[in-house]
């Protein structure tokens, strides 16, 4: 499929809403077409399942180092704060307790009363809640990897799936509000390959060591093998021409200084490059209620409201 470089339409009216795991999971999955919606006048809202209290602090130049390691969940509730202003965003908490990352062999069991150990009726509800007070006609989350097979992001998609249904069932936990009806449900595509390859592609044709050089040769000569391994093998029905907010999204992840390393990973291609080579952001359309609406398997969709309007 051969992506077009359609801006995103005018949105008076309509509601986004992105259901991620932790902070600075919103600004590196989706941010530049968060911001590209915010822009085109839409309400956009991001609802975080936890606090993100059981991270690592991945960036050891942060300043509130100290303040970091005392309370690394109350710096996390200001970095979101920050990145939310970056790009223009609605945001809620769901008030989950982060389950940390276990690592080991065997794996240690996760700890008590985490987000992932949560029943996912129960963990729903305050999903529920905000869906059916903010009224999105579209959500964002994760596959049912989770995009990365934390186990807070496989029990958001979880989570995420079961609210889509929850919110439009009269008989579902009425005192959480009438009921809404989401439209569509997109799965990120933060890390698909064709945007791997069309970046390093581009790197080496710039004259520039790609970062990207030695996953891509492991795709190409193990065809049978992903670039990410925990990356689900899902079609990218849909790209949003987003790169005019580029700048934004680089922006609110350098708000969450103690996850995001400035000289990292989500830097690794000059911007000038990614703008060039690959001006979008993936998703996939994972559930439609849209009547009569199909994909053109020849070309991917160019608007998450495609269909509504």
């Amino acid at each position: 499929m051969e992506a077009i470089r359609t801006p995103v339409p005018s949105s008076e009216g309509l509601r986004l809403l992105a259901v991620h795991a932790h902070p600075d999971d919103e600004s590196s999955k989706g941010a530049a077409t968060m911001a590209a919606y915010v822009a085109a006048g839409a309400r956009v809202m991001v609802a975080t399942c936890t606090g993100g209290e059981r991270g690592d602090i991945l960036n050891a130049a942060v300043g509130e180092l100290a303040h970091a390691h005392r309370d690394l969940g109350g710096v996390r509730r200001i970095e979101m704060a920050e990145a939310a202003a970056a790009i223009g965003i609605e945001h809620r908490w769901l008030g989950y307790v982060d389950s940390g990352l276990p690592e080991g062999d065997p794996l240690p069991p996760l700890p008590a009363g985490c987000f992932a150990l949560q029943p996912v009726e129960r963990a729903a509800a305050p999903l529920v809640k905000v869906i059916r007070e903010f009224k999105p006609q579209v959500m964002t989350t994760y596959d049912e990897n989770g995009g990365y097979p934390h186990p807070d992001h496989i029990h958001t998609h979880s989570v995420s799936m079961f609210a889509f249904d929850a919110a439009a069932d009269p008989e579902y936990r009425p005192e959480l509000g009438e009921p809404w009806t989401v439209s569509k449900v997109y799965y990120d595509r933060g890390f698909s390959p064709e945007k791997f390859i069309g970046l390093h592609e581009a790197m080496e044709s710039a004259g520039l060591e790609s970062p990207y050089a030695e996953r891509v040769a492991f795709l190409r000569e193990n065809s049978d093998h992903q670039m990410f391994t925990w990356v689900k093998n899902h079609p990218t029905t849909t790209r949003i021409y987003s790169s005019d907010f580029f700048a934004v999204r680089d922006n609110a992840l350098r708000a969450h200084r103690t996850q995001i390393d400035p000289e990292g990973f989500f830097f690794a291609v000059p911007g000038e490059v990614a703008t060039s080579a690959y001006p979008w952001e993936d998703f996939t359309l994972a559930r439609t209620r849209v009547e009569d609406y199909t994909l053109d398997p020849e070309q991917p969709e160019t608007d998450l409201f495609a269909g509504l309007r």
